[in-house]
Parts: C-alpha cells; structure tokens; sequence
C-alpha cells in the first residue's frame, strides 16, 4: 500500500464533541463557533485575494490534530524506510513564527485519513486561518512523507500569493518519488521558495522531543536510518538538480 491513497469518498462525521476537541488542541484562538471551518469561509478567503488558490472544504472531523503524539506511531510513521507499506496516513509537526515576539512560536501536529483533504492543505486553513498579509511568517514542517503532486501544486500557488511565507519541509520519505508528477510537483515547490530536505538522524530526535509523548525518553533510531536518510536526499538531490 502506497503511502498516500487518493480517495475522495467522504467518511462519516465523528461525533460534535470530538470535531471540537480537534478545533481546540489546534487553535489557539476560539473564534469560531463549534470548531467548524466552512466550506464558506474558504471561498471567503479567495474573494479577499489574501490566497488565491481553489476553495477546499475542510470539516474538521476529515483531520486529526494535536499536540504530541503517540510515541509508537511516531516511530511507525515517521521511519524512513524506503518501502513504507502500512503507512496510508501523513503526519505534519508544524513550527510557525509569526515575527510577533509576544504570540510566541505556534507548535503542533495535523495527521489526515486520506478521506478529505490532506494535512499540507488543511494547515494553511487551520493553523494559519487569519493571515496577516503584514506579518512575515517562518513555517517548519517534519512530515511522514512528502507532499503528492496535487499538494505540491497548492502550496507553491499559496506561496507565489502569500510571499511573506517562508515555508521549510523537511520529509522522513520521498513519497513514490519515482513517479514524474511526483518529481513536477517537488521542482514546482522549489521554484516557489519552498526550502525541500530529507530528515536528518538529527531532526529524527528533535521532532521526537519536541512533539511526541516521549515520557523525557530519548529516541533510539533505527539502525539504518542514516543510510536511509542518505538514499533519499540523494534522490531529493537528483529530482531537483
């Protein structure tokens, strides 16, 4: 099984309490009534001109979000394995920096079910819903894999509106990076600024510090997650050269 199924069939809706469990771990402003993100408001935000991309709608029972996760999915998950079958979900650790000293650094993960839209779409409507085209926003993601094509080519449309975003993506994996869309879509995210790298041994153990429910344990990477992170990069290295 691929990393990333493309079904479009809608699940059924999780129940009114746990949608807005999911709002609130993910927003730090409760704006909005019920932690529901309209299809609505979405359309909005293409009218102002703010983002210039095609309306996606997000409820939110479609994405899990939080603040750390399960360490024993994290060490599933996020393991750069060259074949990854089994992992059909893609986590998104996010660090944003508004330029706003007294907002502080926005932290926390998005996972999707591959029912709706994916994590790489949902954050921007999620974490980020009130841009403020005067602030400079620093982004950081640590992702399970990365983005698919259709993804790639919403966040670079994203990027060429809203060019006080600075956005990092650094990937555990190369999702089915063999593919051509797949390598358009990675050299599409290049040309719009987006700074592309393979996870690192190192950012392995920070993002396990920093968002998982490690219980102050240290990681204990995998034996060839060095070797693994050096066939990816290098294929990263390939595909955008």
């Amino acid at each position: 099984m691929a990393d990333k199924s493309r079904s479009v069939t809608k699940r059924k809706e999780r129940k009114e309490k746990e949608s807005a469990e999911v709002v609130k771990e993910v927003r730090n402003e409760g704006d909005k009534d019920g932690g529901e993100v309209s299809s609505e408001a979405a359309t909005s935000n293409g009218e102002n001109g703010e983002l210039q991309v095609e309306p996606m709608e997000l409820p939110p029972f479609e994405i899990i979000a939080g603040d750390r996760i399960d360490p024993f999915v994290f060490k599933f998950q996020f393991k750069n394995v060259e074949y990854s079958s089994g992992r059909n979900k893609t986590f998104l650790c996010y660090l944003v920096d508004r330029g706003d000293m007294a907002d502080g650094l926005l932290r926390g993960y998005l996972e999707d079910e591959h029912t709706g839209p994916h994590v790489e779409e949902a954050f921007f409507t999620q974490c980020i819903p009130h841009y403020d085209p005067a602030l400079k926003y620093t982004v950081t993601w640590y992702v399970s894999s990365s983005p698919c094509s259709a993804c790639a080519a919403k966040i670079a449309e994203v990027l060429k509106v809203r060019k006080n975003i600075k956005l990092s993506v650094f990937a555990a994996r190369l999702f089915e990076w063999e593919e051509s869309e797949i390598q358009d879509g990675l050299k599409m995210l290049h040309a719009a600024g987006c700074k592309l790298r393979v996870m690192k041994p190192l950012d392995f153990s920070y993002t396990w510090e920093t968002f998982v429910e490690n219980e102050e344990q240290p990681l204990n990477l995998w034996e060839d997650c060095k070797d693994n992170y050096e066939f990816y990069q290098e294929k990263l290295a390939d595909i955008l050269q």
